[in-house]
């Protein structure tokens, strides 16, 4: 799993963020297709601010996980950074149908 922070100290055009920001969720996208995540997302109401997502790797060796996370636009571009760490669930757990949700 990795936890995604803003580096607020690049000041890029709304083109850019934009440009950066679709790149970024075309990546993602690609890596659940390929299977190497399983989900991810955007966070809400976490106590900091600079966690503004999560990813679900599934990648059979720890080492690859940051290898896919730092090879995506928004943290290429220095707009995120990866923090990786382990989480346990049961197994199946991943695998169990959701509940879809939309955001604002």
């Amino acid at each position: 799993m990795d936890g995604w922070g803003v580096d607020t100290s690049r000041d890029l055009p709304g083109e850019e963020l934009a440009r950066i920001q679709r790149e970024h969720l075309a990546f993602h996208a690609r890596l659940r297709a390929a299977g190497q995540v399983v989900t991810n997302g955007p966070v809400d109401g976490q106590p900091d601010p600079s966690l503004r997502g999560l990813a679900f790797y599934r990648t059979g060796a720890l080492e690859r996980s940051p290898q896919l996370a730092e090879g995506g636009p928004a943290m290429r571009a220095g707009r995120l950074a990866v923090e990786i760490m382990t989480w346990y669930c049961p197994p199946g757990t991943m695998s169990r149908p959701g509940r879809a949700v939309t955001l604002p």
